[in-house]
């Protein structure tokens, strides 16, 4: 059981029997009053919304998900294919269910898929990700110590801020949870 002060994004809960994840949510403490959750779920078979407002110390029930290792294959206009590299078996996933995770799957990215009654339902990545920079501006030999950032558009498309040394050609460490830069990953170390 998970009450309101476990929740953060990506958890996931049953909400009057269906489930759902969470995709934001704020905690507000008015003067007066009892406190309460704005939150902010996903179906996570329908990818309907949901806005709901939840007194604080409610209740929710886990649903019972499972998780199998997979890695990412190839994207089809909105669909997503990955395989079980034990079994062979291939999954496909509609867009609607991996929420930003396009912006970090590159051939071959291990993952793991959510299984919600025998159905692929989501994709969990990595904390953090191993991209190639495709474009930026070059970088600046002494440029390593200052804190200035330039766009860097990475192999699958997303644009991130980066310290002005990187170069194109670099490969770089990415937040999964909000898109960011992490470090830069020395030579022959990319997996």
């Amino acid at each position: 059981m998970f009450s309101t002060s476990d929740f953060k994004k990506g958890l996931k809960i049953m909400v009057k029997d269906e489930p759902y994840v969470i995709t934001d949510f704020q905690h507000i403490k008015p003067g007066k009053g009892n406190q309460f959750t704005r939150t902010k779920l996903k179906h996570l078979i329908k990818g309907s919304g949901l806005d709901l407002t939840i007194r604080s110390g409610e209740k929710f029930k886990e649903p019972d998900i499972q998780y199998r290792e997979m890695n990412f294959l190839y994207r089809q206009d909105d669909e997503f294919f990955f395989m079980d590299n034990d079994t062979y078996e291939q999954v496909t996933l509609a867009k609607k269910f991996i929420g930003s995770a396009p912006n970090f799957l590159i051939e071959n990215t291990p993952v793991k898929i959510c299984i919600f009654n025998n159905q692929a339902v989501g994709v969990e990545l990595a904390q953090s990700v191993q991209l190639t920079v495709k474009e930026t501006d070059p970088g600046f030999k002494g440029n390593t110590v200052t804190n200035t950032t330039k766009p860097a558009c990475l192999e699958t498309g997303l644009t991130i801020q980066v310290p002005s040394h990187i170069n194109p050609g670099d490969v770089i460490k990415v937040n999964t949870s909000n898109s960011s830069y992490v470090e830069r990953v020395k030579l022959g170390k990319k997996k």
